[in-house]
Formats: C-alpha cells, sequence, structure tokens
C-alpha cells in the first residue's frame, strides 16, 4: 500500500532530484503562482488578475497540485458560498527562494524592458 507521500508523488518520474522537482513546478503557471503569492495575493479572483491571464482550468488545476505537494495550504474563510486563500507552506517558501532568484536572473540578463515590478 502507497504512502500519502508516495500518492501525493506519484507522478514524480525519476529519482533525479532536478527532474523530480520539475514534475511538481515544471510549467510557467506554477511559478507564476508561486510568485504571485510572494506578493501577497491570497485569492483565487487575485491569481486571475495578473498580467499574464492564467486561464481558470490552468489556475484551478496548479493550486491543486501546490496544495496536494505541500506547497501551499488553502485555507477557508468563508463557508456560504465557499471562499479559499492560498498560503506558502515552509516547502513553499523554499521554493519562493528559487523564484526570487529567478527574477534577479532575469533582471540582470534578459535585454530590453522588464514589464514586472522591480521587486518581488
Amino acid at each position: 500500500m502507497k504512502t500519502n507521500q508516495e500518492k501525493k508523488l506519484k507522478n514524480i518520474r525519476s529519482d533525479c532530484p532536478v527532474a523530480g522537482t520539475l514534475d511538481i513546478v515544471g510549467d510557467r503557471w506554477t511559478l507564476l503562482i508561486v510568485r504571485d503569492l510572494l506578493k501577497g495575493k491570497k485569492r483565487y479572483g487575485e491569481f486571475l488578475g495578473s498580467a499574464e491571464k492564467i486561464p481558470t482550468n490552468i489556475l484551478a488545476n496548479r493550486l491543486k497540485t501546490l496544495e496536494t505537494t505541500n506547497i501551499i495550504k488553502r485555507v477557508w474563510y468563508s463557508e456560504h458560498p465557499p471562499r479559499a486563500e492560498y498560503h506558502l507552506t515552509e516547502s513553499g517558501q523554499q521554493l519562493g527562494e528559487i523564484v526570487m532568484a529567478m527574477f534577479a536572473w532575469g533582471n540582470r540578463n534578459i535585454d530590453g524592458k522588464i514589464l514586472c515590478s522591480d521587486k518581488i
């Protein structure tokens, strides 16, 4: 019988930590959600308001994946209608350090006008 952690990570295809990390966060949307959480966004509608215009079906899927892999936690703030906020876990905060490093790298190495704010 599989443990909960094994079930959560069932889509990990390799023993390599880099490959396993990419299996969880290796698409553009996931890291942009983490970026938005670092910038203070917490609610579904706030994520939809980001400049990148994430489609609703992808947002719902990525939030579920991030919650399942313990990168974020969902906190209910209303029962009727059901509404939740999302917060980074300790693991998510660690991933946030990588997102901030990517931000710094992009500011140093990508030519042209950077359209997002100058800090996370």
